[in-house]
């Protein structure tokens, strides 16, 4: 069977590639890193995650509030693609639809790099996640997180004793 592409689906793809830029390749957000946060409010994005954002047109990063955790949620352009058409399999208007695009799209902000490759956190997000003056980095894959050092500390010991007590693992990928 040959699938068949429909008009709406080109002229989305068109858009995002026309606003974003068509990523190479999607990069993933690993390991931990701990920034300060200057005087100023900017902290340095590290260098491998910069690297895992460098494929799209915008020089930046989308930050937004978490819904789950009292932290930040950060992610390449592209991925807001892939959030919208989450939140697309809802009914437009319905409350569960509009609760989740409240809890998400409307808690982001794009923030460009600056030459150092610095952001200026703002203010707002900031003490949302309690940030004043260093910051954990935490890669999650296709998304990465911005924690007090303390509160990373806290959850990444929940979130192990949740996989031991648990016993999870890693499904495998459908082919």
């Amino acid at each position: 069977m040959i699938p068949v592409v429909s008009n709406r689906l080109i002229f989305k793809a068109f858009l995002g590639f026309f606003f974003f830029g068509f990523p190479r390749h999607m990069g993933l957000f690993l390991s931990t890193t701990v920034n300060r946060i200057d005087a100023k409010g900017r902290v340095s994005i590290p260098g491998p995650f910069r690297s895992a954002l460098a494929d799209h047109v915008f020089a930046g990063v989308i930050l937004m509030k978490s819904p789950v955790h009292a932290c930040l949620e950060g992610f390449a352009p592209a991925m807001m693609d892939d959030i919208a058409a989450r939140l697309n399999q809802f009914a437009l208007f319905s409350s569960e639809q509009d609760d989740l695009a409240a809890a998400t799209l409307a808690e982001c902000v794009k923030i460009g790099f600056d030459t150092e490759g610095r952001i200026v956190l703002p203010g707002e997000f900031a003490k949302y996640a309690g940030l004043k003056d260093d910051v954990a980095f935490v890669g999650l894959g296709n998304k990465f997180q911005m924690w007090t050092p303390s509160a990373w500390d806290k959850r990444r010991a929940e979130a192990q004793k949740a996989v031991r007590d648990k016993g999870l693992t890693l499904p495998k990928v459908a082919e």
